[in-house]
């Protein structure tokens, strides 16, 4: 089967809807396998990181099924007895490694932080690269394809974007809560300023993130946010 075909016939069995892609995505790594082998999963996870791996190289038009079987070492019938095709494969492919991403993520030990220091690693880690370095190029890909895949890019800002940003702006929320945080401060306006320091980053020097992003933005936005009687204060830089 060609990409072209592949791609078509993926087409006509996606599901309506990201929460529908999402709910296809969890019954079918819940459904039974009867009769036969069980299944490896050390397979399906080479798979799923070929997978992920093409998606950033290649992005999702151009990612073949042929090159993924061909990177992963297995057969086309073995992947196609996991994924009835391209679309659903992508799909699980991302809910995987995004899954490994949040299991890294310690919690933020907000009690045992000064303001400005929990301000600044919560802004840290809502850098898309913050435990995958080929995260802007996976962004990249899927905003390029948003028009023609609209529901896989919702899948990428409900799954990726959102919960960094969730885990700022509770952060932000703390710190006015206990008094460091100006009440009348945007804090959504904060967070996105925050998040778009990364892509703006990423796009005027193509290169990793620099070591010291974060504080120079939290030095920037810091004093403005701050309340007149928080006596945290960043450094000069």
């Amino acid at each position: 089967m060609s990409s072209r075909n592949e791609t078509a016939a993926s087409r006509k069995r996606r599901p309506r809807g990201r929460a529908q892609a999402d709910e296809a995505a969890t019954e079918q790594q819940a459904a039974p396998h009867p009769g036969g082998r069980p299944r490896d999963p050390a397979i399906e996870e080479a798979i799923l990181k070929a997978t992920r791996a093409r998606l950033a190289a290649d992005g999702y038009s151009r990612m073949t099924i042929g090159d993924i079987v061909a990177d992963a070492g297995v057969t086309r019938p073995t992947l196609y007895r996991r994924w009835p095709g391209k679309y659903e494969l992508t799909v699980d492919a991302l809910l995987y490694g995004l899954r490994k991403q949040r299991e890294a993520y310690q919690p933020l030990a907000l009690d045992a932080m000064t303001p400005l220091e929990a301000f600044t690693e919560a802004v840290r880690r809502v850098d898309p690269r913050y435990s995958n370095p080929r995260a802007m190029s996976l962004h990249g890909n899927f905003m390029a394809e948003a028009e023609r895949e609209p529901d896989l890019f919702a899948l990428i800002r409900e799954h990726a974007t959102k919960p960094r940003c969730d885990e700022l702006l509770e952060t932000l929320r703390h710190l006015q809560d206990i008094g460091a945080v100006r009440q009348d401060a945007d804090l959504d306006a904060a967070v996105t300023l925050c998040l778009g320091s990364y892509f703006g980053d990423y796009l005027l020097t193509g290169r990793d993130t620099p070591g010291d992003l974060a504080d120079r933005t939290v030095a920037l936005l810091w004093p403005v946010l701050r309340a007149d009687n928080s006596a945290q204060a960043p450094p000069a830089s």
